[in-house]
C-alpha cells in the first residue's frame, strides 16, 4: 500500500511543479492564450485535489503504526494545495482586473481602493478557510484515533474470551 502512496506522492509532486509553472505565466500572458492557461491550471488542480484524496484513502489503509508519518506528509501537501490554490486566485484577480479595465477603459486609479478592499476581503477568507480546514483536520484525526482505539479493543476483547475459553 505504502508503494501506491510513494507513486501518487511522485504524481502530486510533478503535477504540483507544472502547476506552479503555469500560475506564473498567466499574468504574462495575454488573450485566449491566457484563458486557455487558466481553463488548464483550473484541470490540474482538480486533478491534483483528487490525487490527494486518493492519497487520503491509502493512508486509511496504512497500519496504525506507520499512519502517523503519511498523515504528517499528507497535511504538508494539504498546505502546499491551499498555497496555490491562494497563488491561483491571485493570478486571476490579477487577470479579471485587467480584463475589467480593457473593457471599461478604465485607468484603475478609481479602482484602487476596491483592489484594496477586493484583497482585504480575500485574505479574511483565507483565514477563515485555513480555520475551517484545521477544524477538519482535528476531526478527520480524531476520528482516526477513535478507529484505532476500537481495533485495540476489539483486539483486547478477542484475547480476554480465548483467554476465557482456555480456563
Amino acid at each position: 500500500m505504502s508503494s501506491d502512496f510513494e507513486s501518487y506522492e511522485q504524481d502530486f509532486a510533478v503535477l504540483t511543479a507544472e502547476i506552479t509553472g503555469r500560475i506564473g505565466k498567466v499574468p504574462k500572458l495575454v488573450g485566449d492564450d491566457k484563458k486557455q492557461m487558466v481553463a488548464n491550471v483550473e484541470k490540474q488542480l482538480e486533478e491534483a485535489r483528487e490525487l490527494l484524496e486518493q492519497m487520503e484513502l491509502e493512508v486509511r489503509e496504512i497500519p496504525p503504526q506507520s499512519r502517523g508519518m503519511y498523515s504528517s506528509r499528507m497535511r504538508s501537501y494539504k498546505q502546499e494545495m491551499g498555497k496555490l490554490e491562494a497563488d491561483f486566485k491571485r493570478s486571476r484577480i490579477a487577470y479579471s482586473d485587467e480584463v475589467r479595465n480593457e473593457l471599461l477603459g478604465d485607468d484603475g486609479n478609481s479602482s484602487e481602493n476596491q483592489r484594496a478592499h477586493l484583497l482585504d476581503n480575500t485574505e479574511r477568507l483565507e483565514r477563515s478557510s485555513r480555520r475551517l480546514e484545521a477544524g477538519y483536520q482535528i476531526a478527520v484525526e480524531t476520528e482516526q484515533i477513535g478507529q484505532e482505539m476500537l481495533e485495540n479493543l476489539s483486539h483486547d476483547r478477542e484475547k480476554i474470551q480465548r483467554a476465557r475459553e482456555r480456563v
